[in-house]
């Protein structure tokens, strides 16, 4: 069983628990950019299989249901990735949380633990709530946002460009670059990266397990950056990742 709907203006994916109870634990997450890029295929991606925990899948601003024209969406990475995604879609998505979710707290009769997971930029938006509540317990990030540095460099190697950074991007750089913010974290977190994934996000991810006070990092053999294909089917190394974060959060949730 899963509630498909929206709150507070945010379209959401809900799985109960086997047993729905008010003091279940609730996991959040956020989709990937890359595939799964919505908040319906990282529930098929991820779909934290045997945790019983309400888990909750937020879609990001300007994708699933939100999502812009594709070409105006091309047109504004290429004019300013940072400035135009990356910068308001985490803070759009840091905003609208409280109040998304309160009502599904209300709606849902949330009232356990909370753990946040996020994918690549919906990492930086699990790690920015994390930062913003006292109620995270937990955290885990998939091929994660370290630092938008890192994620930069990466795609200036991907798509042959050259980014040329400005005070606004730069502003945005800060405000996402976790390792220099380690210490506004003091939850566990398990960090989860591809052995197949640009070189910077790996050494970022490095840097931000470091960095933590307790956190875990963990190297999946042969995959890359995505979970899922361009159709938004799984890849076969996204049932390794539900795998450890599943253990991983039996662990750590009261």
């Amino acid at each position: 069983m899963q509630y498909t709907d929206i709150a507070a203006g945010v379209p959401y994916v809900a799985v109960p628990p086997e047993r729905e109870r008010p003091d279940a634990p609730v996991v959040v997450a956020w989709h990937l950019a890359d595939p799964p890029r919505t908040e319906t295929a990282l529930a098929t991606a991820l779909p934290l299989a045997g945790l019983d925990a309400w888990r909750i899948y937020l879609g990001l601003p300007m994708h699933s249901s939100r999502s812009i024209d594709p070409d105006e969406y091309l047109r504004l990475a290429y004019e300013d990735a940072v400035v135009n995604h990356f910068g308001p879609i985490t803070a759009q998505a840091r905003a609208e949380f409280p109040a998304a979710y309160a009502e599904l707290a209300d709606r849902f009769g949330l009232s356990g633990p909370l753990a946040v997971l996020g994918g690549s930029l919906g990492s930086a938006v699990a790690q920015l709530v994390a930062i913003d509540r006292a109620d995270v317990v937990a955290e885990v990030l998939v091929s994660p946002v370290a630092t938008l540095r890192a994620v930069v460099a990466t795609n200036e190697r991907r798509f042959g460009v050259t980014y040329h950074w400005r005070q606004a991007a730069t502003r945005i750089a800060e405000e996402l670059d976790f390792v220099a913010r380690a210490d506004e974290t003091g939850v566990p977190v398990q960090i989860i990266v591809g052995e197949r994934d640009d070189p910077a996000i790996r050494d970022a991810a490095a840097e931000l397990q470091k960095a933590l006070r307790s956190a875990d990092l963990v190297t999946v053999p042969d995959m890359p950056h995505e979970l899922a294909d361009q159709d938004e089917r799984p890849l076969p190394h996204a049932a390794t990742v539900d795998g450890l974060a599943v253990e991983w959060l039996r662990r750590h949730l009261p």
